[in-house]
């Protein structure tokens, strides 16, 4: 059967098994390799308070918030896009 993808969906290598990992938004198992993670600073202060405390000379701290999403979810959220047609690997032609 052909590969679809020349590194099958994972960013694995050569390494053999690697962990799995629960889904953020859904609980799925999911290799830590295949999954999709994203970082964003979260700050617990309102931002309209931070605004106008940082206007004062105040200092905010923010702090990073790493959040792993399987394939499927990571979709559904827009963390990846579809990729349009012409942008695809291009399969070969099976004539009958």
């Amino acid at each position: 059967m052909p590969k679809k993808r020349e590194n099958r969906g994972r960013r694995k290598g050569d390494k053999g098994s690697v962990r799995q990992i629960q889904c953020d938004n859904c609980g799925r198992m999911v290799p830590a390799d295949k999954a999709v993670c994203v970082t964003r600073m979260y700050s617990p202060v309102d931002p309209q308070l931070a605004r106008e405390l940082e206007r004062k000379g105040a200092i905010i701290m923010r702090y990073p918030v790493t959040k792993c999403y399987c394939i499927n979810c990571a979709i559904h959220y827009g963390i990846i896009k579809i990729r349009p047609e012409h942008e695809r690997k291009p399969r070969p032609r099976i004539e009958l």
